[in-house]
């Protein structure tokens, strides 16, 4: 297909392979197949916007699906000290564990009431949209799905209407007149309807096998870290006031939480922005090496603090970015291990302006367009004023003439051009839709340095601004 013959984005086929998605970065896809294939590390260098976390994906997506279920057992002995047990299965046989759990209905996250799959972290309660339960920021409007709370008054800081997913929720329905209570439970990116008797008979299960499954064998084979804390990167044990009581209190196995680390188990460990795990990065180094980090309580004050679960497996590959100016602040022993077993890529900013390429750009705008899921596709004038300001950003930014990988900018045109023509009742984003995004759509510092001539002189008008007004309040 050439590129006059295209009347707008609907027309143009997306690869189904997520590795030709990724356009303008050929070395960086090759490499990535190569890591997907021999469980290499990846050190991903570039500006932000050209594909680092998009790449990361699609390494996972290469991947086969996880065959290790990890359990955490009680250990009647020493408590505090559970035990590890790994399972492994042929991808084409259950578990026996999955074949002694009571029958279940399997339904889909639409099939549920809308605050059944708020909680379970399905449901965008802005955009009532459904995504990855395993993403906490929903990927179509940006809002949070939930919050992961850190604290016990980490809930009050972050606001009201923030909350933890949750892995199960109760709720009643009415059978034959009779109020009857069930349960709702996320299995991947499933939910599973349980009833009062298939409640009864895994309770039953459970008592007879005192363990909980730390990693289930159906995760997904993408983890994204960001470091926050070191309970997020590394697990820890949750507190509980009454200890290990006999009778109130909950056994340690019970209260184990894996950390990213361990949740990656098989799969591709994403770590945007490296430099900023600081210290943490001597811990990721570890897993790294052993392919295992224990679990321990965290808090000191905490009745965690004197659990520690040995062993977990955490033979994760690790993926991860970092802009120019911070490869420095990598711990050197870490940048080591990944050249050791891995590979250093410096992402493309920008490709050079052939029939081929700006093909390739116009894919990126269509899978951006279906992507959103709430924009139109773009016509022939459009599409043509995107290329453009491709080339302007590659000749402003990169001062070369070529075609821009910046791919953030643009996708973030397209779509405030879709919403634009969504809001004008059109089929499709015309040039005019383009050329509005493109002046509105700018960072506001180039868009105060056009209006007041430079930054420093909107800082200052600003200033005189607030200036004046103080002086009226007082008068």
């Amino acid at each position: 297909m050439r590129l006059s013959d295209i009347s707008s984005t609907a027309e143009v086929k997306i690869p189904q392979d997520p590795m030709l998605q990724i356009i303008g970065q050929d070395a960086a896809v090759k490499i990535g197949r190569i890591v997907g294939k021999q469980r290499r590390h990846l050190l991903l260098v570039g500006p932000p916007g050209t594909g680092k976390s998009m790449l990361a994906q699609a390494i996972a997506s290469t991947l086969p699906k996880p065959t290790q279920e990890v359990l955490v057992l009680h250990n009647p002995e020493k408590p505090e000290r559970p035990l590890i047990e790994v399972r492994t299965y042929p991808s084409s046989k259950k578990s026996a564990r999955q074949q002694t759990q009571p029958a279940s209905q399997i339904l889909d996250p639409t099939q549920v009431p809308s605050f059944v799959a708020e909680k379970l972290g399905f449901r965008c309660r802005r955009c009532a949209r459904i995504s990855s339960p395993d993403a906490s920021v929903c990927f179509f409007c940006g809002a949070d799905k939930y919050r992961k709370i850190k604290g016990p008054f980490d809930d009050l800081i972050v606001g009201p209407g923030a909350f933890e997913r949750e892995d199960r929720v109760h709720t009643t329905r009415i059978v034959n007149g009779k109020e009857e209570l069930i349960v709702f439970e996320r299995r991947g990116n499933a939910i599973a309807l349980l009833t009062q008797r298939e409640l009864s008979k895994l309770a039953e299960l459970e008592r007879k096998t005192q363990f909980k499954v730390l990693l289930p064998l159906n995760r997904p084979n993408f983890v994204q870290a960001t470091g926050a804390s070191e309970t997020e990167l590394l697990g820890d044990v949750r507190h509980d006031p009454y200890g290990s009581h006999p009778t109130i209190g909950s056994l340690p196995y019970t209260r184990v939480v894996p950390g990213a680390v361990h949740e990656a188990h098989e799969g591709v460990l994403f770590i945007d922005e490296l430099s900023s795990l600081g210290r943490l990065q001597r811990f990721l180094l570890t897993a790294m090496q052993e392919k295992k980090y224990p679990i321990s309580g965290r808090n000191q004050s905490s009745t965690g603090s004197s659990v520690r679960v040995d062993g977990v497996p955490a033979d994760f590959i690790l993926v991860a970015a970092v802009n120019f100016n911070d490869v420095s602040h990598i711990l050197p022993p870490l940048r080591s291990r990944i050249l050791g077993n891995g590979y250093e890529v410096l992402m493309n900013s920008y490709m050079e302006d052939s029939e081929e390429n700006r093909l390739k750009l116009v894919q990126f705008l269509a899978q951006e367009i279906v992507r959103d899921g709430r924009i139109p596709h773009a016509d022939a004038g459009a599409i043509e004023e995107m290329i453009a300001l491709a080339k302007r950003r590659a000749k402003e930014i990169d001062g070369v003439n070529g075609l821009s990988l910046r791919l953030r900018m643009l996708a973030g045109t397209i779509k405030m051009a879709g919403d634009l023509a969504i809001s004008e009742g059109r089929n499709l984003i015309t040039a005019e839709d383009v050329r509005f995004a493109i002046q509105h759509s700018r960072p506001i510092e180039e868009q105060a340095s056009e209006k007041y001539g430079s930054w420093y002189k909107a800082s200052l008008s600003d200033f005189e601004l607030k200036k004046e007004r103080s002086g009226s309040e007082v008068a």
